[in-house]
């Protein structure tokens, strides 16, 4: 994949890189996925806003290979609107491979990391017994 955010989208659409064309109206729906990724706590927490082919993916996901699904989900999202598809079951299939990839990063976003010390040991930390409930 190419690591150039709207060049890779292009290339998920068919759109040909050296087509710009379309790039206004391309780059508005690639902002706007990205705008829902930074509500749920992808990316720089200022937000990030592509203009052009020299912004990559590394900026919205820091390179952290847990955020695989964010190039994904920013193609369908910007396929769906850019070039929705006409047969009904296609859109509600894409519909809902565009919840299960937001759902996903979600899991990804609000997973806590491990309580780690600075060797990588895991520390000691209380657990809070619940109580049986009957």
């Amino acid at each position: 994949m190419n690591p150039s955010i709207l060049v890779s989208t292009k290339k998920s659409l068919g759109v040909a890189e050296d087509v710009t064309a379309f790039d206004d109206e391309i780059l508005m729906h690639i902002n706007s996925a990205i705008g829902t990724l930074t509500q749920i706590g992808v990316g720089p927490p200022d937000g990030l806003t592509v203009e052009d082919a020299t912004v990559e993916w590394s900026a919205l996901t820091s390179g952290d290979e847990k955020l695989n699904e964010v190039p994904s989900y920013v193609h369908l999202k910007t396929k769906l609107l850019f070039d929705p598809p006409e047969i009904g079951f296609v859109l509600t299939a894409m519909k809902e491979m565009i919840e299960e990839k937001v759902w996903r990063i979600n899991v990804v976003v609000d997973t806590p990391e491990p309580d780690l010390d600075v060797t990588g040991e895991f520390l000691d930390v209380d657990v809070i017994d619940p109580g049986y409930i009957y």
